[in-house]
C-alpha cells in the first residue's frame, strides 16, 4: 500500500539508514504486524473509552512533528493532520516516473521520497469529509445520467430496428409514447410490453435524477464558494458544487490562466 509505506518510509530523523539487519524500509513481515498491532489498540481503546490514558498523546509529545508524504489518501491525512503531523499529498501521477523498477512496497516508498524532495513538484491539500461527500453526490448523480442515457439508447435502437426512427435527446420521449400508445401501431406485443418497460425505468431514472440535483441545489447555496461561484454567468449549482468538490484551493493558483489550465481548457 503506497500511503502506509509512505509513511512509514518518512517518519525518523534519516540519521540512520539501518537499524540492526533492517534498513530504514523495514521488513515486510513486521511492517504487517504493526499495522495490524495498531489497528488492534485502536479499536480497543475506541471500544472502551474509559480505559484511555492518553498514551497516545504522551507518545507524540515525545517527538517532534514529522512530514508525511501521501499518495492521494484523505482519510489517512486527515488522521495524521489530527495527531498534529504536516501532510503533503502527492498525486499518483506525478510519482510513478520515479519508480525504477518493478512496482512493490520499497520502490514505490523510495518514489514517493524522491517526489516529495525534488523542488518543482506540486502538492494537494488533503479535501475535508464534507467535500468528499459532496462529491459522492456529484458522482451518483451523474451514473444515474449516464444509466439513463444508456436506456434512452436502447429504445431507440429497439425501435429503429422495426422501422421507427426517433431523434436523439431525451425530450423526444413523448414522441415514443405516442407510438406506443396508438391503436394502428404494427409492433407485436412483446416489443411494445419491452418499450413500456424502459419507458417505466426511463421514469424512474427521471424521478431519483431530480431528487439529486435539488440536493445539489441546496449545497450549493450553502458552501460559499459555491455561492460566488454561481454569480459568474453561466455558473450554475451544479457546475460550481463540482469546482467546489473536486477542485484545489484557488489560493494555489496564481492567476485565473493557471487554473484554467488545471481543468484542461486551453486557447485556440
Amino acid at each position: 500500500m503506497i500511503t502506509a509505506t509512505a509513511l512509514v518510509a518518512t517518519i525518523g530523523d534519516g540519521s540512520k539508514n539501518k537499524l540492526g539487519r533492517i534498513s530504514k524500509r523495514g521488513d515486510g513481515y513486521i511492517r504487517r504486524l504493526l499495522v495490524h498491532g495498531a489497528r488492534t489498540v485502536l479499536r480497543w481503546h475506541r471500544a472502551r473509552p474509559e480505559a484511555d490514558t492518553g498514551w497516545a498523546d504522551q507518545l507524540l509529545a515525545r517527538r517532534p512533528t514529522n512530514v508525511v508524504l501521501v499518495a492521494m489518501a484523505n482519510k489517512t491525512a486527515r488522521e495524521m493532520i489530527r495527531l498534529g503531523h504536516e501532510v503533503k499529498l502527492i498525486p499518483p501521477r506525478y510519482v510513478k516516473p520515479f519508480v525504477k523498477r518493478q512496482k512493490n512496497d520499497a520502490a514505490d516508498a523510495e518514489a514517493i521520497v524522491i517526489a516529495a524532495q525534488r523542488p518543482e513538484m506540486r502538492f494537494t491539500a488533503p479535501k475535508s469529509e464534507e467535500q468528499q461527500a459532496r462529491a459522492v453526490l456529484f458522482r451518483s448523480r451523474e451514473r444515474l445520467v449516464h444509466q439513463r442515457t444508456e436506456l434512452v439508447k436502447a429504445l431507440r435502437s429497439h425501435l429503429y430496428e422495426f422501422g421507427y426512427t426517433i431523434p436523439q435527446g431525451i425530450g423526444h420521449l413523448n414522441r415514443v409514447k405516442a407510438i406506443l400508445d396508438d391503436p394502428g401501431c404494427d409492433l407485436l406485443d412483446l416489443v411494445g410490453e419491452e418499450c413500456h418497460d424502459l419507458l417505466d425505468q426511463i421514469s424512474e431514472m427521471t424521478v431519483r435524477i431530480g431528487a439529486k440535483t435539488k440536493r445539489v441545489q441546496l449545497l450549493a447555496a450553502e458552501a460559499d464558494v459555491a455561492r460566488r461561484l454561481q454569480t459568474m454567468p453561466g455558473i450554475g449549482p451544479i457546475s460550481a458544487l463540482a469546482v467546489e468538490a473536486f477542485a484545489p484551493d484557488m489560493a494555489r493558483f496564481k492567476r485565473g490562466r493557471d487554473f484554467a489550465a488545471w481543468l484542461g481548457l486551453v486557447p485556440r
